[in-house]
């Protein structure tokens, strides 16, 4: 696994809205998040201030990102 910056789940949410993802709903701490184009991905993205590794790397692989997009993207 490549090395996966510290986020919070706001930085990850407006790095994925900039990938095309955009928001839905929001309940509590959780956004979810919608791809707009076609395969129409759900993301479910927690609000907290610092995001655990594994978390990040779960959501970027629901999202079908590697590490090295999100860091072009930042």
């Amino acid at each position: 696994m490549s090395h996966l910056p510290p986020l919070s789940g706001q930085e990850l949410a407006r790095l994925l809205e900039r990938m095309g993802f955009g928001p839905t709903r929001q309940r509590g701490s959780h956004l979810v998040l919608r791809q707009r184009q076609e395969p129409f991905r759900r993301l479910v993205v927690p609000l907290h201030p610092v995001l655990a590794r594994g978390t990040l790397a779960a959501i970027l692989r629901e999202a079908g990102l590697e590490p090295a997009q999100l860091a072009a993207v930042r």
